[in-house]
């Protein structure tokens, strides 16, 4: 794995999204390359910051607001596909 394909992954990899193959070739990167070591390490200190320091509660309204906003986004591009094509 060359350091462009460890950072692209790099966010799935802390997310747990990654299937074992793709973990391992990217530890195995991040052993090996100091600097995309750093980038991670870096990543994974902001994620901690964010979690630990960002606990407050959203207002109802904005999460009703983003949950719409998230369910509209979702059933755009079924609209779309079900919709009859205008020529």
């Amino acid at each position: 794995m060359d350091c462009e394909k460890a950072g692209f992954r790099v966010y799935g990899y802390l997310d747990g999204e990654l299937r074992f193959y793709r973990r391992w070739t990217i530890r195995r990167h991040l052993g090996k390359c100091p600097p995309c070591a750093q980038s991670f390490d870096f990543e994974l200190e902001v994620r901690q910051m964010v979690s630990s320091k960002c606990r407050d509660e959203c207002p109802d309204e904005l999460r009703r607001r983003i949950e719409q906003a998230l369910a509209d986004q979702h059933s755009e591009p079924a609209e779309r596909e079900a919709a009859p094509r205008r020529e």
